[in-house]
């Protein structure tokens, strides 16, 4: 997914054979998820971010542990390497402040629910009712993945510093609405 960008990235995955989906004005990243995932066929989908934080070569270990049993695999920072500058400590609090309360609603043991590299099972995916617009769609989709009773596990991943791009991520604003998708989720009903 191409979610409006300004360098040669489409260009780039276009020219090593990739099916690229350019939304022509930056939508944000739940639209854009949202977008490939409804255009996808596959069995599984792999998402990884392309500011470069996180490394493609762990691909293989997520793909190997999804199966029938396990319809999310989480590659959290957390239960593995993070590189110095890889994450902020602002973030690294919050991150960890917003794990906490998705654990406390869920009753769970997640350990970074904000995680962008992931694999999910297409089908299931692919009819998840996702509604998010911005960056709690990580957060949207796992809950919604759980309250449906389903195996989620997390896989340790390296961090890395961010070698491309710059974020439009705004604490605040995008944790008041990661929390605020925690709170829907928990009351909806499943």
């Amino acid at each position: 997914m191409d979610d409006g960008s300004s360098d040669n990235t489409a260009q780039e995955a276009a020219r090593a054979d990739a099916r690229v989906i350019t939304l022509q004005d930056n939508q944000g990243k739940g639209v854009a998820l949202r977008t490939g995932i409804l255009a996808s066929s596959g069995r599984w989908l792999v998402f990884l971010d392309a500011d470069g934080q996180d490394d493609p070569a762990e691909i293989p270990v997520l793909l190997n542990a999804a199966n029938d049993n396990v319809s999310m695999v989480n590659g959290s920072r957390f239960m593995g390497h993070m590189e110095k500058g890889a994450i902020s400590r602002p973030n690294w609090f919050g991150n960890l402040m917003i794990t906490g309360i998705f654990d406390l609603c869920f009753g769970t043991r997640i350990t970074d629910t904000q995680a962008g590299f992931r694999v999910i099972d297409g089908r299931l995916a692919r009819a998840l009712p996702l509604v998010s617009q911005e960056y709690e769609i990580e957060t949207e989709m796992l809950a919604k993945v759980l309250r449906r009773g389903l195996k989620v596990i997390e896989i340790p991943v390296n961090r890395y510093q961010r070698a491309a791009g710059t974020t439009d991520f705004r604490r605040i604003r995008n944790g008041l609405r990661i929390l605020r998708t925690i709170f829907r989720e928990r009351v909806r009903r499943p």
